[in-house]
């Protein structure tokens, strides 16, 4: 008798690869069977296939990403100062703004970060009303360039004008620097397109107490460590994306001593900690810049995989890898939230993904550190359970672990960090991004908050350019 024949004489355990109408009718008969969750890698593609052979056990190519991941787990954070964005980022100029995500005209933008551009201008004096500032958004006399060309990140639409004061975040260990301008509290408010005199108001008070009263704080302090505060963020609820009160919390514990020094008016000192106190965002435009300085220093290494950015216009979504040097974006499509919407709203009502605070995710919180952060589910939608799937479902497309930032969660798991162009495609597991979601119109505001992921198109175009250039 054969073995084949031995085989079949036996009750079966069967483990079924593919399509799950096997196991259903393997199972009426009696037989044990397991289905397993396989897809070929890089969904079958052959031309994505033979490029991640090719970038396959290469030993530069593993030196590479092992320097890429060690520059951003040594990286150290601090906030150094408070300067106006045209004395400090690198080429900004007075009819320069700066938006989030890659690059992108003014013919088209989403419409909440027109409408955001119309506010800077109009803050700027360049123009007078929305009409002047229209027409001036189309006549080509504005520069506009994504803040990731220029060490900048920003929320939701991210614009950055040449007047705003900036966040300076110094990264201690490799000596490069980035900026964020100050968060703007809720409601009506410019990174959601709104320009209505309210907003131009608060923007005035940033630009004329609020900003220079922190510089005056930041500078006694010596230095606020912001690697610190986000290390002790993550394992007391945050994620340091959508999620702040922690950090928030912990700042203003750390540059309340320091601002009661400045010598400030008392009653305007009270006005900078209500306002920092009523906002528990106003820490995501610290971690932000903190992750950008951390993964700037790890770009630009020859041969290596690694991601540097992620980040959305509202048009488009947009990555950069550490091996392609410069500028060089790869896009796709920005993609719609799947969340929890306001009262009030509907998914008809959401403009596509946007804002550069994707950066977060990209550097191994956000979305990625949910699993130590159950309440943002009450923010984003799903379970507690979910969150923790989320984090532990990044390790598989990450090159190593940042115990800066221990899950505590997972046993206080560092987390996970450097996404490895290759294991996205090879994989088919999309980074997870949780954000919030922007009114389609300009000055609504934000409708809801979930889960996103970037189009697979992005990582395609990388792995294939990253074939083609690594030799």
């Amino acid at each position: 008798m054969s073995q084949i024949d031995t085989l079949f004489q036996n009750k079966l355990a069967v483990v079924n690869i593919g399509a799950e109408t096997f196991k259903t009718e393997l199972g009426l008969q009696g037989a044990d069977v397991v289905q397993m969750d396989w897809k070929p890698p890089a969904g079958g593609k052959v031309e994505l296939i033979k490029a991640l052979d090719k970038l396959i056990d290469l030993e530069k190519i593993e030196a590479a990403n092992a320097e890429a991941v060690s520059r951003i787990i040594a990286a150290r954070p601090v906030f150094v100062d408070v300067d106006t964005a045209i004395n400090v980022v690198p080429g900004m100029t007075k009819h320069t703004i700066l938006h989030a995500g890659p690059p992108v005209t003014w013919e088209k933008m989403a419409g909440p970060m027109k409408g955001a551009v119309i506010g800077a201008l109009i803050y700027e004096g360049l123009a007078k009303n929305e009409e002047e500032a229209v027409k001036l958004a189309a006549s080509g006399k504005i520069t506009f360039s994504p803040c990731h060309e220029h060490d900048a990140v920003g929320p939701m639409a991210g614009i950055v004008s040449a007047s705003m004061p900036v966040q300076i975040i110094e990264n201690k260990t490799h000596g490069n620097f980035a900026y964020c301008t100050l968060n703007e509290g809720l409601g009506k408010v410019l990174r959601f397109g709104a320009f209505n005199e309210e907003v131009i108001t608060r923007l005035k008070w940033i630009e004329t107490e609020l900003g220079p009263i922190l510089k005056t704080a930041v500078k006694l302090s010596g230095g606020i460590d912001v690697r610190s505060l986000i290390a002790q963020a993550v394992q007391m609820g945050d994620e340091c994306h959508n999620r702040n009160k922690a950090g928030t919390s912990m700042f203003i514990r750390a540059i309340t001593p320091y601002l009661l020094r400045t010598g400030a008016d008392p009653e305007a000192v009270i006005r900078v900690i209500e306002f920092i106190n009523s906002n528990d965002h106003f820490f995501l435009n610290l971690s932000m810049p903190a992750c950008k300085a951390a993964l700037d220093a790890a770009h630009g290494i020859e041969n290596s995989t690694v991601v540097t950015t992620m980040c959305r216009n509202g048009v488009e979504f947009g990555i950069r890898v550490s091996g392609c040097p410069g500028h060089t974006w790869f896009t796709g499509p920005a993609q719609m939230i799947v969340g929890l919407m306001f009262p009030g709203y509907t998914m008809e009502d959401a403009n596509p993904d946007i804002g550069d605070s994707a950066i977060t995710e990209t550097c191994g919180i956000g979305g990625f550190a949910m699993g130590g952060a159950p309440a943002i589910v009450q923010f984003v939608g799903g379970t507690a359970e979910d969150a923790l799937g989320y984090s532990q479902k990044m390790f598989e497309i990450t090159l190593g672990e940042n115990p800066n930032y221990a899950n505590p969660n997972l046993n206080f798991r560092g987390a996970s960090t450097g996404i490895d162009v290759r294991k996205v495609i090879a994989s088919g597991i999309l980074p997870v991004i949780n954000t919030g979601m922007a009114h389609k119109d300009p000055g609504v505001g934000q409708v809801g908050a979930g889960v996103v992921r970037p189009p697979v198109e992005c990582f395609e175009k990388a792995l294939l350019a990253l074939a083609e250039r690594i030799k």
